[in-house]
């Protein structure tokens, strides 16, 4: 973890130190005096994802950030509602402004109980939707306190335990989903995701490359089957997928792999159901401050220094997936506008995109 905070220190972080420090922790109150005053009012100490190196509700792993995967042991902590104010003369963080853009929408959110999927769920809900949150079983707290941030700014949501890399887990929580919603979906962000790094392709076990596709790509195709049922006219779906399947970082052959797969089933998914009315896009983040990216830097493989996380003891000498032309990682909040936007009418001439929050990368499609 040493390792995580040194590259979060360096990178996360790059102007001035008093708009970093309000940055870092824009949770609190001495945040909020630096980013000009909170507008909505302000979450509670963040808490994670849960998986050794998951976004959330892949398979379960034990392990994490430190020994449990936990934003709340994530130093310093992403921001879910702020977003940076660069070139102002209070130059920082400023809460997010919401203008209704998704008011009386439902909105079912795979892996929304932490990281990217966590300020998804409080944006949306910030901008009137009702949200349900997938997560896994041993997440539970980290859901309850996804679920008292949407409190927090307005919002309600529903929470929905369950494995999604068991299919009859994906039609039962689409289920549920809809009874809590009040009969039918109109938003859903496939984000659920299970990432491992590894120095050799030799080192990938059957058991990792069946995971990663069960939780990575299985589970969108399972969900957004079931969820296709109760979905009209207007509705929209969000997969979520990494620029991974762009750049294809060396120790991540399984994860890139499931992700440029998510991005075919993006393109295909759209042009079946557009004339139905329902846009289908995605979304390929660049490195972002979560647990996960927090995980594979604290077992090595970042900035170009020592071996991927379980890499067979083989020295990973690359910064791909871990370096930005901005010289910074991204944070959640700044990745979940993307969601917003296709989510909303804003969106209503896109339909088999892909949109890019990732720093500057530059990347074909």
């Amino acid at each position: 973890m040493d390792k995580a905070k040194d590259i979060a220190q360096r990178v996360l972080h790059p102007h001035k130190e008093g708009a970093a420090g309000a940055e870092r922790h824009p949770q609190t109150g001495q945040a909020a005096a630096a980013a000009g005053g909170e507008r909505h009012p302000p979450p509670q100490p963040a808490q994670g994802q849960g998986q050794t190196s998951t976004t959330s509700t892949g398979a379960a792993k034990p392990g994490g950030v430190g020994e449990t995967g936990l934003e709340r042991d994530l130093e310093p902590k992403p921001t879910k509602v702020h977003l940076p104010t660069p070139g102002s003369e209070a130059e920082g963080t400023a809460p997010y402004i919401p203008s209704g853009k998704l008011r009386g929408k439902r909105a079912l959110i795979t892996g929304g109980d932490s990281g990217i999927g966590r300020a998804v769920a409080i944006m949306f809900a910030m901008e009137g939707a009702k949200v349900a949150i997938a997560y896994l079983p041993a997440e539970e707290a980290d859901a309850q306190h996804t679920r008292a941030q949407v409190e927090k700014n307005g919002g309600q949501a529903v929470l929905l335990a369950g494995d999604l890399s068991a299919s009859r887990n994906c039609v039962d929580v689409v289920e549920r989903a809809v009874a809590g919603l009040g009969g039918g979906i109109d938003v859903l962000v496939n984000n659920a995701a299970y990432r491992e790094e590894r120095g050799d392709i030799g080192d990938i076990t059957d058991e990792q490359w069946y995971t990663t596709f069960r939780t990575n790509i299985d589970s969108y195709f399972h969900i957004t089957k079931a969820a296709l049922r109760h979905m009209s006219p207007g509705a929209s779906i969000i997969n979520s997928t990494s620029v991974d399947a762009y750049i294809g970082v060396p120790t991540r052959v399984d994860y890139a792999a499931s992700k440029g797969a998510v991005v075919a089933f993006t393109r295909a998914l759209s042009n079946q159901l557009v004339k139905r009315g329902i846009r289908v896009n995605a979304v390929a983040a660049g490195p972002t401050w979560t647990p996960m990216l927090a995980v594979t830097t604290s077992g090595g493989g970042a900035g170009g220094e020592e071996g991927g996380k379980g890499g067979g003891g083989a020295g990973v000498h690359h910064r791909l997936g871990y370096h930005t032309p901005m010289d910074r990682l991204g944070q959640p909040a700044e990745v979940a506008t993307s969601y917003v936007f296709l989510a909303s009418g804003d969106a209503a001439f896109m339909s088999g995109q892909t949109m890019h929050p990732n720093g500057g990368i530059v990347v074909n499609g």
